[in-house]
């Protein structure tokens, strides 16, 4: 299958679940994994934002080694793609502004509230599994 054919189907496979997973290196050197609701926002198959809790470990661990995974599932087709990359934690107002939705008053005050964070996660690299067979595309 060609690239940017495999490029559409991982970006459906993305808009289309409630959550993902994100993996990174925890302050005791291990590698932990967090459920996160599906990014707000993303940029092809390189860029995704994400919402979470300032105070996190998971944004402390990041602060401190922001190599990361990114991974989608989707179970009905045993369908996945496993992305690796990087994790900025964002400060811009303007990106939390656009990243917020009215029922994340559920977590947060409003979106200057300090808890509310935003986190940018940039692919390097995206390995897709369908049909008992991977595909490695590099970012």
């Amino acid at each position: 299958m060609e690239p940017d054919k495999i490029i559409q189907i991982i970006e459906s496979l993305v808009d289309h679940q409630d959550v993902c997973f994100l993996s990174f290196i925890n302050d005791a050197g291990f590698p932990t994994t967090r459920t996160m609701l599906n990014p707000r926002k993303r940029q092809g198959i390189k860029e995704f934002y994400l919402t979470t809790n300032s105070a996190s470990q998971k944004v402390q661990s990041l602060l401190a080694n922001p190599r990361a995974g990114l991974y989608f599932y989707d179970r009905p087709t045993y369908r996945g793609a496993a992305f690796t990359g990087t994790v900025e934690v964002i400060q811009d107002q303007a990106i939390k502004d656009e990243i917020w939705r009215d029922m994340d008053t559920i977590f947060y005050e409003s979106n200057t509230d300090p808890n509310y964070c935003v986190l940018k996660f940039t692919a390097t690299a995206v390995r897709y599994y369908q049909d008992y067979t991977s595909t490695n595309i590099d970012l």
